[in-house]
């Protein structure tokens, strides 16, 4: 057939006229608008980049095809249709671009309010393509914004649905913009803003130029096929481009097999879908298939996913290596359970990553891997499910095993067959403190090589994990040196971009310039000012004391400080300056996520420090009864104990490759390796309390001191809520205890 397709290329301002005016519409077998507001704007980032965004395949339609695929218009198009082409291929793009352009009032999908997308003017024009473009979801406070034109010439924000205009509405936003800011300088009194103004007002200009460039420059690329084509080579057509470009879901695959057992995992996908909205929502309809999976398998690959289907037989082998089929779902009750329980466990475990105690994930752009999180959820579960007697030691465990996947970046590939493994092996660990997976040495050896200056640019999992980490330290504000509000916060350069970035370089948008601010905190206290200017003034308005705490929140150490407070501030400066910020960085990963040191409350420090001095005395009065040759240790301690202890000696000789066993051969040294409880079941044993009773007097008053020593110890270490009579019985043991030892 002639004419069949037609390849071409549409200018944007000819396809957003186009979109005005309802020239396109979406078929019924097309999936709904999928994206989230971040890959919309970076469809439009890569727009003002001059990048190619793909190419359309539309379908020239007529009245009879529009009514028999039952097309729809675009998502968000209120208007009047004049339907002309039905969109085959690129339906997310053009709605992507129709929802950045128009600004319609319709909610975002799956989202309770609308966003608006906005232009920085003055980073677009500074070619900070990183920066220069926002979403923001249509608040009141944000819709008065939108009403206010003085206030967006005054901030430099160009909202984009102004663009819906075309050339023309556009142009007038633009003039009104110069003539705002001619007239600012006209009025100035001050040289200096003067020129600040005019600078403006010439950068309106720059602007009207790039729009312009952008409506008439940018071809997106098309192919029309003929309206005379038969429905079913169009279908077969769009079939062809879906299985070839976009791998077929398991999800939808799973779902037609289960309806004949009625159950429609569809439904209940949107039944779970706004509880798990937290992040990467396309992924987590199958997240909840392959927890379910891992929890009743182990395995969660795709070939795996089958067996979850009710009645379906697996062929297992057995351990004297005959073969056996079993069925994991028996029927539809317990597949809806099974759902459940994965929706909860999904649930659970995004508080968890959210919970700024925990591990920071704060947003959902935080989350350093989404895909960890089917493993976590999983294994989380497991430990919910079998309630074992040591949940403090295995949550430490997960913890030191989540810390150690993100920053070795375990979860980049091959994450169907990493959960699993991970899985097996963590659950191995929890038995055995010596099966420690190997991604756990992986991590303590390899953190020093980690190049956080040049690599791990801004959304990469690392950059996200040491902005976790700085919430999890409790980075205060620089304005009210409170806590901020979580949800406005974003992270903000250190170093402002738009006045250091020649001298900067790649550097000045690496973690280590950036940490988290709000940015009403950063509009009010930096701007675009130096920090020997902002900090000075921070300095001259409040406490010193106070400031340098607030900073070392950030992990931004005095000697940081003292750097950034020079004036002037040279390149050399800021490269001191990073050094710093590394050192502080790879400190506190050491201290918490390797040596997982908790950040004790003032309000207790003291009373851990004093807790550690008696503990150091005990060892001593040990040592010193029963003498510090070996054959004494092996001879007075409980046999459970120097077990234990053994343990203990044979993990930390792994992870120090210099030591050997020899250097851990006197009882002085094997002491380190005890804990409250061992101290108090070496001293109170039959065979040993002769040699201490003349110190400690009464054995049942000394385990009442250790019991109550004890609960204050853990409650404070692990970071449990201590009661007032917790804290005072603790602290007269301490008092006893230290006129005890004197």
């Amino acid at each position: 057939m002639k004419n069949v397709e037609k390849a071409d290329r549409v200018h944007l301002g000819s396809l957003i006229d186009s979109l005005k005016r309802g020239h396109y519409v979406i078929p019924d077998f097309q999936r709904d608008f999928e994206w989230e507001p971040w890959d919309v704007r970076e469809l439009i980032r890569s727009i003002f980049m001059d990048y190619y965004i793909g190419t359309l395949l539309l379908w020239k339609g007529n009245k009879e095809n529009f009514k028999m695929l039952s097309c729809e218009p675009i998502y968000g198009f209120k208007d009047s249709l004049d339907a002309q082409h039905i969109v085959l291929d690129g339906q997310q793009r053009l709605t992507a671009i129709h929802y950045a352009f128009f600004a319609p009032e319709t909610p975002f999908p799956k989202r309770a309010k609308g966003v608006v997308y906005l232009i920085d003017i003055r980073a677009l024009l500074e070619e900070d393509y990183e920066n220069f473009i926002r979403y923001e979801f249509l608040s009141r406070k944000r819709k008065r914004f939108l009403d206010n034109k003085e206030q967006q010439f005054e901030t430099h924000t160009f909202p984009l649905g102004e663009m819906k205009g075309g050339s023309w509405g556009t142009s007038d936003w633009i003039k009104e913009y110069r003539d705002y800011w001619q007239d600012r300088a006209e009025a100035a009194e001050v040289d200096k803003e003067k020129e600040t103004f005019i600078d403006y007002a010439n950068g309106a200009r720059q602007f009207r130029e790039i729009i312009e460039e952008l409506l008439n420059d940018f071809y997106i690329s098309y192919i029309e096929l003929d309206h005379q084509i038969e429905v079913a080579k169009v279908c077969d057509i769009f079939t062809q481009i879906n299985s070839k470009g976009v791998r077929l879901d398991i999800f939808d695959l799973l779902n037609a097999m289960l309806r004949p057992k009625d159950i429609f995992l569809k439904q209940m996908w949107r039944d779970a879908e706004e509880e798990l909205s937290f992040t990467d929502t396309k992924k987590m309809k199958t997240y909840i298939l392959q927890v379910m999976s891992v929890l009743e398998q182990a395995y969660c690959s795709s070939k795996y996913l089958y067996y979850l289907v009710p009645e379906s037989k697996k062929t297992i082998r057995k351990p004297d290596g005959s073969k056996e089929q079993i069925v994991l779902i028996e029927d539809v009750e317990e597949f809806n359970e099974r759902w459940s329980q994965s929706v909860k466990a999904l649930k659970k475990a995004i508080e968890s990553l959210k919970n700024p105690r925990d591990f920071g994930a704060i947003k959902s752009t935080f989350v350093p891997y989404p895909s960890i999180i089917p493993a976590f959820a999983s294994i989380k579960e497991f430990v919910s499910e079998t309630k074992p007697a040591n949940t403090l030691d295995i949550n430490r465990k997960i913890r030191k095993w989540y810390w150690a996947s993100i920053f070795t970046n375990r979860y980049s590939s091959a994450v169907e067959s990493t959960t699993a493994k991970d899985f097996m092996s963590l659950k191995k660990w929890f038995e055995d403190d010596e099966a420690v997976p190997d991604v756990i040495e992986e991590f303590i050896n390899g953190i020093k090589y980690i190049d956080l200056k040049n690599d791990n640019p801004k959304g990469s999992a690392i950059y996200n994990a040491i902005f976790n980490l700085l919430v999890i330290n409790e980075a205060r504000d620089w304005s009210s040196f409170e806590l901020p509000e979580y949800s406005e916060l974003d992270d903000h350069h250190i170093v402002p971009y738009s006045v250091f970035k020649e001298e900067g370089g790649k550097a000045i948008n690496s973690i280590l310039n950036r940490t988290p601010i709000s940015d009403s905190t950063n509009r009010h206290i930096i701007r675009n000012r130096m920090p020997h200017d902002y900090i000075q003034e921070m300095f001259d308005n409040n406490d010193k004391n106070q400031v340098y705490q607030v900073f070392e929140s950030h992990l931004i150490s005095r000697q940081a400080i003292d750097i950034l407070l020079r004036k002037p501030f040279t390149k050399q400066d800021f490269e001191e300056f990073l050094e710093e910020r590394k050192r502080t960085i790879f400190e506190a990963i050491q201290t918490q996520l390797i040596d997982e040191k908790i950040n004790i409350p003032a309000h207790l420090k003291h009373l851990n420090d004093e807790i550690e001095e008696i503990e150091f005395a005990i060892r001593d009065v040990l040592v010193s009864a029963i003498g510090n040759d070996m054959q004494n240790y092996k001879d007075h301690v409980p046999q459970h104990i120097q077990q234990k202890v053994q343990q203990r000696v044979d993990s930390d000789i792994k992870k120090k490759t210099n030591s050997n066993i020899e250097d851990y051969n006197t009882f002085e040294k094997r002491v380190e390796f005890f804990d409250l409880r061992e101290y108090q079941d070496t001293i109170t044993s039959k065979s040993n309390w002769d040699m201490f009773a003349s110190i400690f007097k009464d054995k049942n008053n000394l385990n009442i001191r250790f019991n109550q020593l004890g609960t204050l110890r853990n409650g404070i270490r692990h970071s449990r809520g201590i009661s007032e009579i917790e804290q005072m019985d603790g602290e007269v043991a301490i008092k006893w205890f230290k006129t005890i030892l004197k």
